[in-house]
């Protein structure tokens, strides 16, 4: 099934034609108010100036055109209507609206077509550093990039979810040296630690690094071993990435998140031939001793071209060498036909350059890979600062999840008493970390969003509760009329009549509309809208219309199936999990 928006846009492109005499490309958009119909053609306005012509003359000509077109076809398009200065206001058929639910509600892609060409997509997101623990600002990463990775599985492109772990490194020399002088015993396996314990060790170790220098030179010295392949380095470094694994994947398993761990230790190998590479091309410069990419419209605060360093003066490499020949890898290796970072804000200078020197280097085409950084801002606290525990530690990620929990766990208890511990247990689960998830999605990712438990809980408003309640109470419908949804699916249909039943079967059709311009813009707010409009819209049609024991019960039930489906799918793409009862 094709959405409804191209099957609109190809037949104004060829009406157009016929009322300009030349090729135009169309211009429709969803109507914002019922009263302006359901699309709206906005090209007269533009064709008027070219044509110096009066706009609603031209909107008349690309009217009768349009009607021509059709004639003798099946009933789509009600009417058209002219609107202040040349707006083209099209009113669908109910019966065409009617068809189309029928055939979303038989197509096991809820009427969202398969692309052409189907693409090798990679998402890079969570991206924790080893030896630390995933806290509040890591939330965003990781849920943002698991939604937009979800998106495009189910739009149908070949999807690659790749975790770039800081697990290469000073740090690991630093790291390593204060464990074996401080706590040897981890080191040799005689005692068990977790990643708690190694974090304290990583903030120790960072403390003595910046301030013994004799500390500093064996932390050196240590790197040069590790990164030489040296089999007690090697065997610590290991030891240290496998707790800090088991800790995260405790998360992802929480927030229902699968990666796959590529980190920068697997891209080490490659640097020395990136950093050849890329002096054979002729695009290095030697400032200072390190090798550099210079970009044209890259400036520093010094009013001085902005070096890109590829190598530094020691012969070390950086993020800049590790995510160049990344970059590379996936372009050369993986044949990617897109990929998207996901981060924060703050490293979108960074990727900026990334993109370009590879452009430079001759790695990337744009016009046949794309790449995208997807930056968002950061989480806060009542306050208003970054979100933090009154000890005025980062929350922990792990300790924000299970109060979510608990809280639920309150609420739902208040709620329905009668739910068993482990029935409890789930739902409470299923709503913290729903509630979690969607608060940070509802919101546009570029901006900064306030974390509040009591906020992201409520059963009012754009939260998850409501949504899950809209779909609970769908649940609840099918229980009660307790019919063969199997044999009504075969030989039922949906008939439209009330206009809330209209109006909720043209949004469902809309679903592929709205993912389409997700997978364009990767914004994960515009998919939450489009849930809180449905389960508002649903609620609309559950007033106006009654289900059960009415001349209408199986058309009604069926459309209730059907948005039902679309709430399912809408909000597992979010991530998200649905309950049948709450």
């Amino acid at each position: 099934m094709d959405n409804l928006i191209h099957i609109l846009q190809e037949q104004a492109k060829k009406a157009l034609k016929a009322a300009v005499g030349y090729d135009v490309q169309s211009e429709i958009t969803p109507s914002t108010q019922p009263q302006f119909g359901h699309y709206q053609c906005n090209n007269a306005l533009k064709l008027a100036k070219d044509l110096k012509a009066n706009p609603r003359e031209i909107a008349q000509k690309i009217i009768h055109a349009w009607k021509t077109l059709l004639s003798g076809h099946a009933p789509m398009i009600e009417k058209f209507e002219i609107a202040g200065p040349g707006f083209i206001n099209i009113f669908l058929e109910t019966s065409f609206i009617s068809q189309e639910i029928n055939k979303v509600l038989h197509d096991a892609r809820l009427g969202v077509p398969l692309p052409h060409p189907r693409q090798r997509i990679i998402v890079e997101f969570s991206s924790p550093n080893i030896a630390k623990e995933l806290h509040v600002g890591h939330l965003r990463s990781t849920i943002i990039g698991d939604s937009l990775a979800r998106l495009f599985e189910f739009l149908g492109h070949d999807v690659l979810r790749l975790n770039h772990i800081g697990d290469w490194g000073t740090q690991f020399g630093m790291l390593i040296t204060y464990m074996r002088e401080h706590a040897p015993e981890v080191l040799e396996g005689k005692k068990q630690t977790d990643l708690s314990s190694l974090m304290q060790w990583y903030r120790a170790s960072k403390k003595c690094f910046d301030e013994d220098p004799e500390f500093k030179k064996r932390s050196q010295l240590q790197v040069v071993k590790l990164q030489g392949g040296d089999e007690v380095s090697l065997s610590a470094w290991t030891m240290i990435c496998d707790i800090s694994r088991r800790a995260f994947q405790d998360i992802y398993n929480l927030l229902d998140i699968k990666l796959i761990e590529r980190g920068e230790s697997f891209y080490n190998p490659f640097l020395p031939e990136v950093v050849e590479d890329l002096e054979k091309r002729g695009i290095i410069t030697i400032s200072d001793g390190a090798k550099c990419i210079y970009l044209e419209g890259f400036i520093g605060r010094d009013d001085k071209p902005l070096p890109m360093i590829i190598q530094k003066s020691d012969g070390g490499y950086n993020y800049d060498t590790t995510d160049m020949a990344a970059l590379r890898h996936r372009i050369e290796v993986e044949k990617a036909d897109r990929i998207i970072y996901v981060t924060d804000a703050g490293q979108s200078l960074h990727f900026q350059m990334l993109f370009k020197a590879a452009e430079k280097a001759g790695y990337l085409d744009p016009k046949k890979v794309r790449v995208d950084h997807v930056p968002f801002g950061v989480v806060l606290g009542a306050d208003g600062t970054k979100f933090k525990t009154r000890s005025g530690d980062t929350e922990r990620l792990i300790d924000l999840l299970y109060e979510a929990v608990k809280k639920a766990k309150v609420i739902l208890h208040q709620r329905l008493p009668d739910l068993s511990e482990k029935e409890l247990h789930h739902t409470a689960e299923v709503l913290g970390i729903d509630a979690v998830k969607y608060a940070d999605l509802s919101s546009h990712r570029i901006k900064d969003y306030m974390f509040s438990y009591d906020r992201m809980l409520r059963f009012e408003g754009n939260t998850a509760a409501f949504l899950l309640y809209a779909y609970v109470r769908i649940q609840s419908i099918k229980r009660k009329v307790d019919k063969d949804l199997t044999a009504l699916l075969q030989k039922g249909k949906i008939v439209l009549e009330h206009p809330t039943e209209i109006d909720l079967a043209l949004h469902l059709r809309r679903f592929g509309e709205t993912l389409e311009i997700i997978a364009e813009e990767l914004l994960p707010n515009r998919l939450a809208e489009y849930l809180y409009t449905l389960a508002e819209k649903f609620h609309a049609f559950f007033r106006d219309c009654r289900v059960e024991g009415v001349p209408q019960e199986d058309s009604r039930l069926l459309l209730c199936e059907a948005t039902g489906r679309i709430l399912h799918k809408g909000l597992e793409i979010l991530g998200l999990k649905t309950l049948d009862k709450m």
